[in-house]
C-alpha cells in the first residue's frame, strides 16, 4: 500500500478522494484542511505522496510545494485544483511537481495520476500542460532573473516576501541561520539587489 495525505480545505472533496481510493492501492494516511497542517503532520503521518489543494488557507499547496522542494524533500507530491493560472502551473512544473489534476475531472484522472506518480513519472491535465508549454515558447524572450536561481533560492525568496526573518527562514527549511545568509547573500548578487525590501519589489514586479 502506498500511503498518501490529503489537505484540501474543502470537506467534500476530501471525502470525495476518500471514497475513490478506498479498496484501492492507497491508503490514506491524513487529511487534514490545510497547508499548514500538511507541514505539521508529515514527520508522524510519513506519507509516501503528498495530494495538496492549490488554494487552501494557512499555506498553499504551491507554497507547500515550495517549502518542501526548497528543504530538499523530493517525494511525490500532486496538486489539485479547481482551475490554474499558467503562470502557477508553470512555477509548479518548475518546482518539479509530480502530478496536477483539475478537481471537475479528479473522478476519472485521479487515480491514473497516483498510479503514475507512484511508478517515478509524472502526470499532467493535458489541457494544463499544453498552455503551460505556450505560455514557456512565447516567453522565450521575456527573461525573469529569477530564473537563475536555484529552487531552494527561490524557496528562500517565497519565505523573505511572507515577511520571515532569518532565524524563521531557517527553522522553515532546516537549514542554520548561517546557511540562510549565505543563501541570501548569493540571492542578492545574481538579483543585484542591496537589501530585503529591493528584493521584494524585483519579485513583484516580475510576479515571483
Amino acid at each position: 500500500m502506498t500511503r498518501v495525505l490529503i489537505a484540501d480545505d474543502d470537506p467534500l472533496t476530501a471525502a470525495g478522494i476518500e471514497v475513490l481510493l478506498a479498496g484501492s492501492n492507497f491508503q490514506i494516511v491524513a487529511n487534514v484542511r490545510s497547508g499548514k497542517e500538511a507541514l505539521d503532520i508529515l514527520a508522524s503521518a510519513r506519507p509516501e505522496i503528498l495530494v495538496l489543494d492549490i488554494r487552501m488557507p494557512e499555506r498553499s499547496g504551491l507554497e507547500v510545494l515550495r517549502t518542501l522542494r526548497g528543504r530538499g524533500d523530493r517525494r511525490p507530491i500532486v496538486l489539485l485544483t479547481g482551475s490554474i493560472t499558467d503562470q502557477v502551473a508553470r512555477e509548479a512544473m518548475e518546482l518539479n511537481v509530480d502530478g496536477l489534476v483539475i478537481k471537475a475531472s479528479a473522478p476519472r484522472d485521479l487515480s491514473a495520476c497516483l498510479e503514475a506518480v507512484s511508478r517515478g513519472r509524472r502526470w499532467f491535465d493535458q489541457e494544463v500542460m499544453q498552455r503551460a508549454m505556450d505560455l514557456a515558447q512565447s516567453a522565450g524572450g521575456d527573461e525573469n532573473p529569477f530564473e537563475q536561481l536555484s529552487v531552494r533560492e527561490r524557496g528562500i525568496v517565497a519565505l523573505v516576501r511572507r515577511g520571515l526573518r532569518n532565524k524563521e527562514i531557517a527553522e522553515e527549511l532546516g537549514l542554520t541561520e548561517g546557511t540562510v545568509k549565505v543563501h541570501l547573500h548569493k540571492i542578492f548578487e545574481k538579483l543585484g539587489v542591496r537589501s530585503r525590501t529591493e528584493l521584494i519589489l524585483l519579485g513583484a514586479e516580475h510576479d515571483e
